[in-house]
């Protein structure tokens, strides 16, 4: 089974061209406490890294590596958004 399996949708988008394509996803899914370097690994350099944190963030993926970042640094990201969003709608 490969990460693009996970992800359910069914397109052929931005998934195909990712460098986790054919990678076993346990490796994005370590236990707790369990290094996330080598996913990261994986992920740096990804022509849609963005796509993919974008999708975790917009789907609240609470686990795994997505985008080569952990559940911890997405909220750090999607709070930045919402308060970015919230200082243009107060402009």
């Amino acid at each position: 089974m490969d990460l693009s399996a996970l992800l359910g949708s069914g397109e052929k988008g931005w998934q195909t061209r990712a460098n986790c394509l054919g990678v076993d996803p346990d490796l994005f899914f370590p236990e707790r406490g369990s290094s996330t370097r080598e996913a990261k690994e994986v992920c740096r350099g990804c022509v849609v890294r963005e796509d993919c944190l974008d999708y975790a963030i917009a789907n609240g993926e609470k686990f795994g590596i997505w985008g080569g970042m952990s559940e911890r640094e997405r909220r750090r990201v999607r709070r930045a958004r919402v308060l970015a969003l919230r200082e243009v709608a107060a402009s």
